[in-house]
């Protein structure tokens, strides 16, 4: 074999065991992240999907230009696990309308008997078939996991959020949150931020986790509000 034969495996070599090395690290990002999904998308999707995008950046690092291959990487790899969670492009905007009912309803049967609906429940009360609803309870779980500008951006017609600087958003956000009391904002503190799951905030907070969803989609929609208005 060639001397450039030679260094050109030697490289390829290198550049699999920094790939063999963080694989451990994306395993353990990819069951967090699934913590926080629903039943249906496969643990084992976003591994190969995290895996895959440690290898190509592996084989793209430089290390003159960034001296932790981790720093380097981990944004990117979580960024290609959004993109496959987007993929499934489960949110239409006929899902939309009916996930805010869905919520509403929810709303409603918690305020009255401090307990969710199931979706037998939910059919009834909106004269929607089962399934619908629980197709659209799933991927409205999806859908949460996502960045906020991902959960705002297809809402307004005329590109509102478009023309808005990252600041002015930053800046909505922390006065709808303000309106919020000290527990609530904790809550979205907690699963924004420190990305805990819904059942590890409840332990925390000690209330239902069918009422830290209605806090986090309240907020939402209050952001959309005040945005959009």
């Amino acid at each position: 074999m060639s001397g450039a034969g030679v260094y050109t495996q030697e490289l390829k070599h290198r550049e699999d065991q920094l790939a063999i090395q963080y694989l451990p690290a994306v395993k353990a990002m990819s069951f967090r992240l699934k913590e926080r999904l629903p039943s249906s998308i496969d643990y084992m999707d976003l591994c190969a999907i995290g895996t895959e995008e440690l290898v190509k950046l592996a084989r793209r690092y430089d290390e003159a230009q960034n001296d932790s291959f981790w720093g380097y990487a981990k944004t990117r790899v979580y960024g290609a696990m959004l993109d496959y969670l987007r993929s499934l492009d489960l949110v239409s905007r006929s899902s939309r309308r009916l996930i805010k009912e869905i919520d509403c309803a929810i709303e409603r049967h918690l305020a009255k008997f401090d307990a969710e609906p199931t979706d037998g429940q939910l059919a009834e009360i909106l004269g929607i078939d089962a399934h619908k609803i629980h197709e659209a309870r799933l991927a409205s779980d999806i859908y949460t996991v996502l960045p906020l500008d991902d959960q705002l951006g297809d809402e307004f017609e005329g590109g509102t959020l478009e023309r808005m600087e990252h600041e002015e958003l930053v800046d909505v956000i922390k006065e709808v949150l303000m309106g919020f009391d000290d527990r609530e904002q904790i809550i979205i503190q907690l699963y924004y931020f420190e990305e805990l799951t819904l059942k590890e905030i409840s332990e925390i907070v000690n209330i239902t986790e069918s009422r830290i969803s209605q806090i986090h989609k309240s907020v939402i929609r209050r952001i959309k509000e005040t945005v959009g208005g």
